[in-house]
């Protein structure tokens, strides 16, 4: 992804009907006038290889997830495997993080996350999952999720969310984090720290015998009060043998989420934070989505396991 200015590339604030900056021919009012300041979509490299001595997910060389009836209640010995995903995931992330700063492209922290992977022994979840070509997603500023890695420097003052999912042991650990590039104003910083306030506030509503209601209960009365939005669009879910399965948990209030939860249910809280609207738009690769008013967005993930008395976070960071 990359960011657009008035006059970028050219010297000179461009008037309406001058050519654009970018080349295209058309005159700027018709091309990237009204984009200023915004993320768009950049150049996407090929896709990374694996190595053939990592198991890959069976979707690995189709692109399509194979669908089976997982049970919500993981057996303990699934539930062992995930700690190692999950810790897994959580090292690539901050491995991955570490590399966050002024002019480093989102294609780069991909590679970088790719490496962290293989050197772990596991295979990145999201690498051909319905087709999505990276082994992380990226999402700058007003990206609210799913933001593929393309060759878009970081700019100073930028605030980008990695998320990450390790395949290793037969299961799947999902973790993600908002970091900040450079010198980052303090009302982006605030909106960080209360979206990762949030997820806190998630995990600790997540009870045995509660509906999954509580959770986005918990999120949007926190959020709310600060002066924020909660996304409605993606939600947290369950997560095992496979990628994606049952119980939707929404980070807003619902009644409709009366999923009970039950000790060895496995699942991700993820909050989606918008500083204006929480409203989304979809960009035309089908994948990304931003605020539909171009505002800041943060996102901070956890993959837990419900307990007898609470939540335990399997994603722990180093």
């Amino acid at each position: 992804m990359r960011s657009v200015d008035a006059g970028s590339g050219a010297g000179a604030v461009l008037k309406s009907n001058d050519l654009c900056w970018c080349g295209s021919g058309r005159k700027y009012k018709r091309c990237h006038k009204g984009n200023e300041g915004k993320v768009l979509p950049g150049r996407v490299s090929p896709m990374l290889t694996v190595p053939d001595t990592i198991k890959p997910t069976d979707y690995y060389l189709t692109g399509k997830p194979r669908r089976w009836d997982e049970p919500m209640i993981k057996s303990p010995e699934t539930i062992e495997a995930m700690r190692v995903a999950c810790k897994v995931a959580a090292e690539v992330l901050a491995v991955t993080g570490a590399a966050v700063a002024p002019g480093v492209t989102t294609d780069e922290l991909d590679r970088i996350a790719h490496q962290a992977y293989i050197d772990r022994g596991a295979f990145p979840s999201t690498l051909n999952y319905h087709g999505y070509p990276k082994s992380v997603c990226t999402s700058v500023n007003e990206v609210i999720c799913h933001g593929i890695p393309d060759d878009r420097p970081l700019a100073d003052g930028d605030i980008v969310n990695i998320d990450v999912t390790a395949y290793i042991g037969g299961v799947h650990g999902d973790c993600n984090a908002t970091f900040f590039a450079g010198d980052v104003d303090p009302e982006s910083q605030r909106l960080v720290e209360v979206t990762r306030r949030c997820r806190e506030l998630g995990i600790a509503a997540a009870k045995p015998g509660r509906p999954i209601s509580d959770i986005g209960r918990a999120i949007q009365a926190h959020a709310e009060a600060n002066g924020y939005g909660v996304v409605r669009a993606f939600v947290g879910h369950g997560i095992g043998e496979q990628f994606h399965l049952p119980p939707n948990v929404p980070h807003y209030y619902t009644p409709q989420a009366t999923t009970i939860m039950k000790p060895g249910m496995t699942f991700t809280i993820e909050p989606m934070i918008t500083a204006g609207s929480w409203r989304e738009r979809m960009w035309d690769n089908g994948w990304t989505a931003v605020t539909s008013d171009g505002k800041r967005t943060a996102q901070f993930e956890h993959t837990l396991v419900i307990t007898e008395t609470g939540a335990e976070v399997l994603t722990v960071e180093p």
